[in-house]
């Protein structure tokens, strides 16, 4: 076991789970991220947008500071990469993201809102929705590695 990304990965755990706890403490806000960039580019409520540009500023700035730094980890799974180019190509990526968008619409809300959030305050509702969230990304794994052959 490397202890070194248990530790980071520990201390990350940490950060999200006090980042949302001081954002429904503070503003009574729930950390859901696509419910925060959806209100800041559609809903945008008078005196709102300050907090949201706020809390995606601060979503970024990490992982640009530690690539800055050269501490960014090895998300590339290639030995000297740090971020490499989409498996499945830019289509692909944009195709994911754009039903990624659509399905947190239906589902109302993410794994951060859902997941993080819904789950602290003992939501059954998020519970429903992180299991469904959870299998339905493993049998995306499974398909697109083993039945399709994509980054296998």
């Amino acid at each position: 076991m490397d202890w070194g990304s248990a530790l980071q990965g520990l201390l990350g755990g940490v950060l999200i789970g006090a980042s949302a706890s001081w954002l429904m403490a503070a503003l009574g806000r729930v950390a859901g991220i696509s419910g925060i960039v959806s209100g800041l580019l559609f809903d945008r409520p008078t005196g709102d947008t300050a907090w949201r540009l706020t809390f995606l500023l601060g979503l970024v700035s990490g992982p640009v500071l530690l690539l800055l730094l050269g501490e960014g980890g090895n998300v590339a799974g290639q030995p000297d990469a740090v971020v490499g180019p989409p498996v499945g190509g830019a289509g692909l990526m944009l195709a994911a993201g754009a039903l990624v968008g659509f399905g947190t619409g239906i589902g109302s809300g993410c794994t951060s809102g859902h997941g993080v959030c819904g789950l602290s305050r003992l939501s059954v509702r998020s519970l429903m929705a992180t299991v469904t969230f959870l299998v339905a990304g493993m049998v995306t794994v499974y398909v697109s590695r083993h039945l399709m052959g994509v980054g296998a």
